[in-house]
């Protein structure tokens, strides 16, 4: 049994309050003429025409395809430039590998860069470059160089520091001691965290296309939703996202395979 003590209790309280306050918020909310009934009921509707009705009626099967590519592209130059940027930074953004001040620097700066969301970036660029593929890839890049940096530097700073010592104490210098000990020694980790960006560039690459008018799969979805309003023609698009991501997911998956078994 767990203590009961005042802040288990003030957390009980806190979590009551916010249910009360989520069930009178359902009650008292001004649903106009909306049944809610009703309204599940076009809900689920909506979402089995969606799916289990797709369809093509804007564009053809191969420039849906054309379409995912340059999503594709999108994703895979963001997490590209992102990876070789964050490859460098994140060896000095390590305490292990670099000075103190230089660690505290550049974690500091990536903190403030991962704070501000992806498309906050991309809207900022876009006031030079203009709203398109190049404010996108430039504001997705700064965004993959914050995340990555974090992640590289932790791996790095996972070495045993018995092994740099071993090397320092041979003659090693530093770039030695990182393309042979650090690199080899985090190299499944490093292709893990990238493909895990990739997967998520490759998701707001799809928002991108509409929010930033950068193409793609993604601004088609756009146009189905709010243009066109064609249910059918979301579910398509729809299942072309998720097989892609299943894609990507597979293929990870067997990449890693063979690197822990190499």
């Amino acid at each position: 049994m767990k203590p009961y003590n005042r802040s288990r209790l003030t957390i009980q309280l806190t979590l009551l309050a916010l249910a009360a306050l989520t069930i009178y918020g359902f009650l008292t909310f001004d649903y106009k003429d909306i049944q809610l009934g009703e309204a599940l009921q076009s809900t689920f509707q909506t979402i089995r025409t969606m799916f289990l009705e797709p369809h093509f009626k804007h564009f053809t099967l191969v420039e849906a395809l054309e379409q995912v590519a340059i999503t594709l592209g999108l994703a895979f130059l963001t997490t590209l430039f992102g990876a070789v940027l964050a490859l460098f930074l994140g060896l000095f953004a390590a305490r292990n590998l670099s000075s103190r001040w230089a660690s505290v620097v550049i974690r500091g700066f990536v903190a403030f860069i991962r704070a501000v969301p992806t498309v906050l970036w991309v809207l900022i660029f876009a006031v030079a470059a203009g709203l398109g593929s190049v404010a996108a890839v430039v504001g997705m890049t700064f965004h993959s160089v914050g995340y990555l940096i974090k992640a590289y530097s932790e791996s790095f700073e996972e070495l045993d520091g018995g092994v740099i010592e071993a090397l320092k104490s041979s003659g090693a210098n530093w770039w030695q001691i990182v393309f042979q000990a650090v690199i080899p020694s985090t190299m499944s980790y490093l292709i893990s965290w990238t493909f895990l960006r990739f997967e998520i560039n490759f998701a707001v690459s799809v928002a991108m296309g509409a929010a930033a008018g950068a193409g793609g799969i993604g601004y088609d979805m756009f146009m189905a939703s709010s243009f066109y309003y064609d249910v059918r023609e979301i579910g398509t698009i729809t299942y072309f996202i998720l097989a892609l991501a299943v894609l990507m997911e597979v293929l990870a998956n067997r990449l890693k395979r063979k690197l822990r078994s190499a």
